[in-house]
């Protein structure tokens, strides 16, 4: 059902996408690489490095080729992909479709000419082509799973990539319905904590106000200052890189 992008996992971690054990101890993470906590150069000269910071792929209906072929650690029974074990997983909870969905949140659904199957890249299709072979069982009712990511292809937006040469990509984010689901989980678990901020001090508000991002909450968990505190010490730049 969704096309395939072949992504190589180096023959050092074979197990790379398996998880569930202690984490070696000569291995870290980089949250440089997945929110924008620093300003970095970008990784070489060429075009294709200036214009991505080893970022994740594009939201659309598309999966890497390690997701497509879950290993047996992870999926020990059939559908090995996880397209494939979403929709079983998606049927036996009785989930509702992603238009049933749209239109209880008061929203006008997309038409099945606009959830796209495929890359993101302009290689999709429409759910009711042909060529997929899917039948009429999708027709005004896809899987939310599926709808999600095909709502976040119709919501791209020009962002700046946090380097330090001035460039621009143009990238899907999620859509009315997706971002909704998204927000209202985590919004479920703070308040569900006892000890967080929503509950011990709901009057609370961060200083810099409105501004305030998920990488000021990633920054404040690893110790290091906010924009506006560094910027306010001599001589410290915000998104200065330590040379390891």
């Amino acid at each position: 059902m969704f096309s395939v992008q072949i992504c190589n996992v180096p023959p050092e971690f074979p197990d790379g996408l398996t998880g569930f054990r202690a984490m070696p101890t000569d291995r870290a993470i980089d949250w440089g690489r997945f929110i924008d906590i620093d300003i970095r150069p970008t990784d070489g000269d060429d075009t294709a490095k200036k214009r991505r910071l080893q970022f994740a792929y594009r939201i659309d209906t598309s999966l890497v080729n390690p997701l497509a072929n879950l290993p047996p650690a992870v999926a020990g029974d059939a559908p090995h992909s996880l397209a494939g074990r979403n929709l079983v997983r998606s049927l036996r909870l009785g989930l509702p479709s992603g238009q049933r969905v749209a239109r209880a949140m008061r929203l006008v659904p997309l038409d099945d000419k606009e959830i796209l199957i495929g890359k993101a890249t302009g290689e999709a299709v429409p759910i009711n082509d042909r060529s997929l072979g899917l039948g009429k069982v999708f027709e005004d009712n896809c899987p939310l799973w599926a709808y999600i990511l095909a709502e976040a292809m119709h919501h791209a937006e020009e962002i700046r990539v946090p380097v330090k040469e001035k460039v621009k990509v143009l990238t899907p984010k999620l859509g009315p319905v997706g971002g909704r689901i998204v927000a209202e989980v985590f919004l479920g678990i703070l308040f569900g904590d006892p000890s967080s901020y929503l509950n011990v001090c709901p009057a609370w508000t961060p200083e810099i106000g409105a501004e305030y991002a998920l990488r000021d909450f990633v920054r404040f968990a690893l110790g290091q200052d906010s924009p506006h505190a560094a910027e306010s010490r001599p001589g410290v730049a915000f998104g200065a890189v330590t040379e390891k």
